[in-house]
C-alpha cells in the first residue's frame, strides 16, 4: 500500500528519469533510487525489482555502461554510466515528454465552446 500523497510512476518514466540522474556522474542502484526519491521530494518511491529491471535492459540496449566498484559505504557495488546513445536517447525522449505534458496540460485546461 502506497503512502498517501505518494505516486505511481507512469509507464516508461523510469528509463527516463534514471537517464537524467546518470547524467550527473556514475551510480549504483541504491544512489540513483535515493537521488529520484530524494529530487522528487518523496512523491514517489522506485521499487528495487523495477529499478534493476529498467538498469539491465539499458545496459543491454547500449544506453548504459557499468563496472564493478566499491560504495561509500565500503560495499561491492555495480556503477552505471550513461553513454553517448544514451544521451541522445535521453534527449529524443525529454523532447517527447516535454510534448506529452504541454498536450496533457492543453487538454486539461481546454474550454468547450458551444456548437
Amino acid at each position: 500500500m502506497r503512502p498517501p500523497g505518494e505516486l505511481e510512476l507512469m509507464l516508461g518514466t523510469l528509463d527516463i528519469l534514471v537517464l537524467r540522474t546518470l547524467t550527473w556522474g556514475p551510480r549504483h542502484g541504491y544512489a540513483i533510487a535515493a537521488i529520484l526519491r530524494d529530487s522528487a521530494a518523496g512523491s514517489f518511491r522506485v521499487l528495487d525489482g523495477a529499478l534493476y529491471t529498467s538498469l539491465h535492459r539499458m545496459e543491454a540496449r547500449g544506453l548504459l555502461d557499468s563496472e564493478w566498484g566499491v560504495s561509500p559505504r565500503g560495499k561491492r557495488a555495480k556503477f552505471y554510466r550513461i553513454t553517448a546513445a544514451g544521451r541522445s536517447h535521453l534527449k529524443n525522449e525529454t523532447e517527447r515528454w516535454n510534448a506529452y505534458v504541454a498536450a496533457v496540460a492543453r487538454a486539461m485546461t481546454a474550454v468547450l465552446k458551444p456548437a
